[in-house]
């Protein structure tokens, strides 16, 4: 079905970035809050939902790189995933500094591609390595050490780029859900020991190769299809292990959106515009002069 877009005041519809900006990971914090941040500069770019306005609130130090993003609003912090430099970020939410540089993969080849923040962690994927990173996260707030947690089962299984990509978690933390993108699978994953199971989707398929960002919501789980221009919304069953597909939605302003965001009954996702080109090291990036910008929608 075609998508109505959020209208009127005062909330538009779409919000722009900065040109070049190239982003991929979109956030929500408080007050209509949203952060993207950029794979090319690592910048994290800080705006309203509600009023449009905005500004580069990190001004990250040369050779950074920013992929997805979570706000752990009760520390005040935001976590980044540090794509091809094989990093986690950590920043602060009032200030903008950096709080912690996470060395999660400098042995190998490294797409650090996404970031889920629970009570007591975060965990990062990794598009080229069937694993989990897990950072603890101790009394009064503590980081720990980041850990490896191989995983086994179907989300183990390494295939065509690009491989693991979306995560969240649910409330309580005792489960994630990843997402595959070339094989267009969702897996059900122990966080404790990587264990893992696909998830049944009945309803409808998800697009293989395009599968990106994902937002789990209570027991509706929402993909977004980059190169499909799709928003996909399943109904999960109690136990997390099927799906139902019940709706996918278009818009005129979807520009390959790659992850999504929710502030309170809105949707906030973000243009990659990767039609365009991929950014390096993987490709030569949009052209130069390229705008961007964030779309939001009433949550369906």
């Amino acid at each position: 079905m075609a998508l109505t877009v959020a209208a009127g005041a005062p909330f538009p519809a779409s919000i722009p970035l900065p040109n070049d900006f190239q982003p991929e990971g979109i956030a929500t914090g408080p007050k209509a809050t949203f952060y993207a941040g950029s794979l090319t500069t690592g910048d994290i770019y800080r705006g309203s939902l509600r009023t449009g306005k905005g500004a580069i609130f990190v001004d990250a130090p040369p050779g950074r790189s920013a992929a997805g993003l979570k706000v752990e609003r009760s520390a005040k912090r935001l976590w980044v995933a540090g794509g091809p430099t094989g990093h986690g970020y950590v920043y602060s939410t009032r200030t903008g500094a950096t709080i912690k540089d996470l060395a999660l993969n400098v042995t190998s080849d490294a797409l650090i591609n996404d970031v889920a923040v629970t009570k007591h962690a975060a965990y990062f994927t990794d598009t080229f390595s069937p694993v989990i990173y897990k950072v603890p996260i101790g009394k009064h707030g503590r980081i720990g050490t980041p850990q490896t947690i191989p995983l086994s089962g179907p989300a183990a299984v390494v295939g065509e780029f690009p491989n693991l990509n979306g995560i969240d978690a649910t409330r309580d933390g005792k489960a994630l859900i990843l997402g595959h993108s070339s094989r267009g699978e969702l897996y059900l994953v122990n966080p404790r020991t990587g264990s893992s199971r696909t998830i049944a989707i009945t309803g409808g398929t998800i697009t293989p190769g395009t599968p990106d960002g994902i937002l789990l919501d209570g027991r509706t789980l929402w993909v977004v299809e980059n190169f499909s221009e799709r928003l996909v919304k399943i109904k999960l069953s109690h136990d997390l292990t099927s799906g139902r597909i019940t709706e996918t939605f278009t818009s005129d302003l979807f520009r390959i959106p790659t992850t999504v965001a929710k502030s309170g009954d809105r949707l906030a996702l973000v243009n990659g515009r990767f039609d365009l080109g991929f950014p390096p090291p993987f490709g030569p990036g949009a052209p130069p002069g390229t705008d961007f910008d964030v779309v939001q929608i009433k949550k369906p």
